[in-house]
């Protein structure tokens, strides 16, 4: 099969085309025919030797990527049967390696594609959506009449988790730029904040959940505008001491979470895909012989929904 290593951490370059034997598997997984693959901002920081490097370096050979869906070709599990179209996040946050034409995949993280939507559209929706889902409904318990805020609203997460928050009935207010305003409120979010500018600190604390995609500074302004007893959960770089200090000193519930592979959250997802409650927006498609090109993409940080490559 075709895949593509990395050989060290680096720029898109170190990203090497290869041919490598079809991966053998085990009890209780399948081996997937991969039709499309997606990739995140923690697939071009891994690349470049941040985000989960340090978990997989000593892999060899190491293959980055997690989000895909395909075709079962070969089963050792009872979940599914040879043609089964499936998709899921595989082993998030340890050695996915979804950037191949193959991958062995533990059958209890992934879930059978919803008929009504593209192989492409189901990759765009696995580690996004997961970690959407997993930050609204197991960590926050988000709640009907909630009023919630999304930053990077129109980015991978925030597309997804602004119309997650709708499904649950919560009010949701979504930031972007300006140019991506139409989009966001095309979400279904009620409200629109322009980030360039906004003044955090005269908003008034109205909102009872913040979910912060970005990290750094936005941390703070997100805790002037959190209610007393609300929370926030910040995904990118985690909360430090300081951070955390300042939360609780609001009366505010400030923490970090990491997404994780799951079968059952991947069986929510696909409802939601199927009822039409959430739709995935791919803004660009690549071929898989356009890795770096993807990747280069992904990193310029503007990337409106989600970047697919196709196989």
């Amino acid at each position: 099969m075709k895949a593509i290593i990395l050989k060290e951490a680096g720029n898109v370059e170190n990203l090497e085309y290869v041919e490598l034997a079809k991966p053998t598997f085990s009890e209780g997984e399948v081996l997937i025919k991969v039709k499309a693959i997606s990739i995140n901002p923690v697939d071009t920081k891994s690349r470049s030797g941040k985000g989960v490097y340090g978990r997989i370096k000593t892999e060899n050979p190491l293959i980055l990527g997690w989000d895909i869906s395909g075709i079962v070709e070969e089963t050792k599990s009872s979940d599914f049967k040879v043609g089964d179209e499936v998709f899921g996040m595989m082993n998030f946050p340890g050695h996915g390696k979804a950037y191949a034409e193959y991958v062995a995949a533990p059958a209890n993280q992934l879930a059978l594609k919803p008929k009504n939507i593209s192989f492409e559209d189901a990759a765009a929706s696995t580690l996004v959506a997961l970690t959407a889902y997993q930050a609204l409904v197991h960590n926050a318990n988000i709640q009907k009449g909630q009023n919630i805020l999304v930053h990077a609203a129109s980015g991978g997460v925030g597309h997804i988790a602004v119309q997650i928050a709708k499904h649950l009935g919560a009010t949701v207010t979504g930031t972007s730029s300006a140019k991506n305003k139409d989009f966001v409120l095309g979400l279904g979010a009620d409200l629109h904040i322009d980030y360039h500018g906004f003044d955090w600190k005269s908003a008034g604390r109205t909102f009872d959940f913040v979910l912060d995609t970005i990290g750094g500074d936005n941390i703070d302004h997100s805790l002037e505008v959190t209610k007393e007893g609300g929370s926030i959960i910040s995904i990118p770089t985690g909360l430090n001491e300081e951070v955390t200090s300042k939360a609780n000193s609001k009366g505010v519930k400030g923490y970090f979470i990491l997404v994780q592979s799951s079968g059952e959250d991947m069986k929510q997802v696909a409802s939601l895909l199927e009822s039409g409650a959430v739709k995935p927006h791919v803004s660009k498609t690549f071929s898989f012989g356009q890795m770096r090109e993807a990747h280069l993409e992904q990193e310029t940080g503007r990337t409106v929904g989600k970047i697919v490559i196709t196989l």
